[in-house]
């Protein structure tokens, strides 16, 4: 990728950073969510109905606000990594990572040799469409791309000093909801025991030059993980938000009658 990642650009300067989850398969509405001055939107294809053809139209709209695309992929998956990255986005976010293996493996597929063994075509958006970019790239890319996972299990907390140390990796993301899930607390994000595990693993992420992120389900939520040291936040979801805009103005409508 040759344009300029601005939500790495931020973090690298010292910044946190604020973005939310997209799961609405729309150009419009990512141009709208962007308009806000967010610093980066995560483009969910994990949870959300979007292919990669309205991806790249998202990844387009996010670029003309200077809003950095971030993917978030099914898995630890070859294939959609690399069209993720093909397609233009400024990096990609894996769920469910478990262990050092499945670092090395998605390294592998993100990024171009000596890092990595990523497939390797100038004729994409990434590459700018051109044979003339092809000798130099592949450098671009691998300076560029950020690198992200969820960790959001038990698994991966026991090895989270291994997966921390892999130079390549940039954002380690705690996924509160499913580290609950994982604790016998589905839902209950700012339980004692999650909020424990919060407070360990952001030490850790961030000892180890990496950046934490996590997501914050209030506004009182930004203030307090800010102040632990997060960097890479994230607030809540856009269909959330659209929906309890609404309901929040029908109840008020009700309430007339």
């Amino acid at each position: 990728m040759f344009r300029e990642n601005f939500v790495k650009n931020k973090l690298v300067s010292g910044k946190s950073v604020i973005g939310t989850w997209s799961i609405i398969p729309s150009a419009v509405v990512t141009d709208i969510i962007c308009s806000t001055g967010l610093d980066f939107i995560i483009i969910d294809s994990e949870h959300g109905p979007i292919n990669f053809e309205t991806a790249q139209e998202m990844a387009i709209a996010c670029e003309s606000r200077n809003v950095s695309p971030i993917m978030r992929v099914s898995g630890v998956n070859e294939s959609e990594i690399l069209k993720s990255l093909d397609i233009g986005m400024h990096g990609i976010q894996i769920p469910n990572v478990r262990n050092s293996k499945d670092i090395e493996k998605i390294i592998n597929y993100s990024k171009y040799p000596p890092q990595g063994n990523r497939g390797f075509s100038p004729f994409t958006r990434a590459g700018t469409y051109s044979l003339e970019n092809s000798t130099n790239l592949t450098s671009a890319a691998n300076e560029n791309t950020l690198i992200g996972v969820n960790i959001e299990g038990m698994d991966a907390i026991e090895n989270i000093d291994k997966i921390l140390s892999f130079e390549e990796l940039d954002i380690v993301f705690l996924g509160l909801f499913d580290i609950s899930k994982a604790l016998g607390i589905p839902g209950q994000v700012k339980d004692a025991k999650v909020l424990k595990y919060l407070h360990t693993l952001v030490g850790k992420i961030l000892a180890a030059g990496k950046f934490p992120g996590t997501i914050a389900t209030s506004t009182d939520d930004l203030k307090k993980f800010k102040e632990m040291g997060l960097k890479y936040i994230l607030y809540l979801v856009d269909c959330e938000m659209i929906s309890s805009s609404y309901l929040r103005v029908v109840k008020e409508f009700s309430k007339l009658n």
